[in-house]
């Protein structure tokens, strides 16, 4: 998954869609210089709110989309996505989806020049972004297609790398280990400090040192050309098979057997990571 480089005009684009992904999408491009030209949503409110951050019109109906638009981008959620790919039909314009878990093909019906503009990332609409950090993993139909998908995502920013479909699913699922997994433990965590009267903003230096453990990591490899292991910067009772502070806290969760399975789960992944 190497990066490569390309540029590119001012381009026209709507946006179909206009959730989280949809809205940070729209000011990225917004803020690149390119013309948000319309926005679209079932629920025309919706459409309306975003549309008017980024100066675009609102529709909530596919037949009112404009038929010139340079790029469409369907970031829509994947059973919406689906439904979309059997309703538009855009011939030769270039459209894109933004899921991790789609493959290219679902666009092939809507457009011959059909690709992924995919940003591995957790988007929340009320959170600001830098998007010249964002992570753009695209596919296209042609290479043609490939080389203006490119362009266009290396407007925004310059991490920008080839993943097929296959590729994108695997990442998609590591995404989902890291980020959605990753939340829930803190999740659990805080609900179990909180409900015995301990701050979860005691564990606030440690959270950061796990998340900067795995982004040293990455760093390393820009400059080795290889990836540290994070096995290797593993640290615990388990790792240590410290069996008497394991069967302390088993003792603590019994009252939780969620939390108690997850718990000997997690002790017994790292004890054997070789298993995995």
């Amino acid at each position: 998954m190497q990066p490569s480089s390309t540029a590119t005009q001012p381009l026209k684009i709507t946006l179909v869609g206009s959730g989280n992904v949809a809205t940070h999408l729209a000011r990225a491009f917004h803020q690149a210089g390119h013309q948000i030209v319309q926005v679209w949503s079932r629920e025309f409110d919706h459409a309306e709110q975003l549309a008017e951050q980024v100066f675009a019109e609102p529709i909530n109906k596919l037949e009112l989309l404009y038929p010139d638009a340079d790029v469409y981008i369907l970031a829509v959620s994947d059973d919406a996505l689906f439904d979309l790919a059997l309703d538009l039909k855009l011939r030769e314009s270039l459209v894109v989806h933004t899921s991790g878990s789609v493959p290219m093909g679902v666009l092939r019906p809507v457009s011959r020049k059909h690709g992924v503009l995919y940003a591995p990332q957790s988007f929340v609409r009320t959170m600001a972004m830098d998007y010249g950090e964002l992570p753009f993993c695209i596919e296209g139909a042609t290479p043609e297609v490939y080389d203006r998908i490119e362009a266009l995502a290396r407007t925004v920013s310059p991490h920008v790398y080839a993943v097929d479909s296959t590729m994108r699913l695997w990442l998609h699922l590591a995404s989902v280990i890291v980020n959605n997994f990753g939340n829930a433990l803190n999740a659990m965590a805080q609900d179990m400090l909180e409900q015995r009267g301990i701050p979860f903003d005691i564990l606030r230096p440690l959270v950061q040192v796990t998340a900067q453990k795995a982004i040293a990591s990455v760093d390393t490899a820009k400059v080795s050309n290889r990836y540290d292991s994070l096995w290797h910067l593993q640290t615990g009772p388990a790792v240590r098979h410290d069996e008497k502070t394991i069967d302390r806290h088993r003792a603590m969760l019994k009252g939780d057997p969620r939390l108690l399975q997850l718990y000997e789960l997690m002790t017994d992944i790292i004890k054997n990571p070789s298993t995995l």
